[in-house]
């Protein structure tokens, strides 16, 4: 199995050419971004993917931004949907990452709504990934579990720096969930949260080692349920972000780190694990 790295535009204040040079730079594979509305902003973004050989995935968020409108139903969370998908099309994305539902849902409207988005994807012939991401349907190790279990063909993005701020703790401890819920896992997002706050200031930092090794964990138990489900390829978009993520100096909002630098690190030695990763898996299986 081979491992793709993207390039999230989230924090990225340059234009598209510009993100893709970077890209293209530091080895990466592709761009993860929403596809624009502005026709401007979306003719700059397909010129930067065609001109530069990158792959893209769509991001999608439903009826609102990475936080959901409270008021808005299942109906207009797939209208909106439906409205993005049409528009990400023509930039032929891998697949589409969603963010999307309601973390106040009830169990059975949440089971409903991943149904029909599902069938929604498979109508417009693109794959969903449904991301687990706080304010959203996917919050908790849970109710995701519970949402996978009654809707067999969906396949989520695991992001699961949302999940140790959630539940307070890293996700070491909820082990059979991770490793039930990696067997549906499609791409993941390589963000390291810790107990109290889904990003760390440097993923490099000693510090923050245990969680490092925590989220790594939980991406080896995916890479696993992949290489058993017949992937010959796997997709990780290093997603450290702004908006309140990144760690700022109280009083003069200086950011600790830079994004471009600490998203280029986590790629790069992302694509290093997971070639020891890769590595240590086919040497058990030929000594078994």
């Amino acid at each position: 199995m081979q491992l793709k790295v993207f390039k999230t535009l989230w924090g990225h204040d340059g234009t598209p050419a510009e993100a893709a040079r970077l890209a293209v730079d530091a080895g990466f594979a592709g761009i993860e971004a929403p596809a624009p509305e502005d026709p401007a902003g979306f003719d700059a973004l397909g010129s930067a993917l065609s001109d530069h050989e990158l792959d893209y995935i769509a991001e999608i968020c439903t009826a609102g931004s990475y936080v959901p409108d409270r008021s808005a139903t299942p109906e207009q969370h797939l209208d909106s949907l439906a409205e993005k998908l049409e528009r990400s099309a023509p930039l032929a994305p891998r697949f589409c990452n969603l963010m999307t539902g309601c973390d106040a849902w009830p169990l059975d409207v949440q089971i409903d709504y991943f149904t029909r988005a599902h069938a929604l994807g498979v109508e417009h012939g693109m794959l969903l990934s449904f991301e687990t991401h706080r304010g959203r349907s996917l919050f908790n190790p849970w109710v995701t579990r519970d949402v996978l279990r009654a809707v067999p063909d969906m396949v989520i993005t695991c992001d699961f720096s949302h999940w140790v701020v959630v539940c307070e703790r890293l996700m070491d401890s909820e082990w059979d969930t991770i490793e039930e819920v990696a067997r549906r896992a499609h791409h993941i997002h390589g963000r390291v949260g810790y107990d109290q706050g889904p990003q760390v200031p440097h993923p490099a930092a000693p510090e923050y080692a245990a969680a490092l090794a925590s989220h790594r964990r939980c991406w080896e138990a995916i890479w696993r349920a992949q290489i058993e489900r017949g992937y010959t390829l796997t997709t990780m978009t290093p997603e450290f972000g702004p908006d309140g993520y990144l760690h700022c100096l109280p009083f003069t909002a200086a950011p600790v780190a830079d994004l471009w630098e600490i998203n280029r690190w986590m790629g790069l030695e992302e694509l290093a694990h997971f070639a020891r990763f890769s590595q240590a898996y086919e040497a058990s299986r030929s000594a078994a």
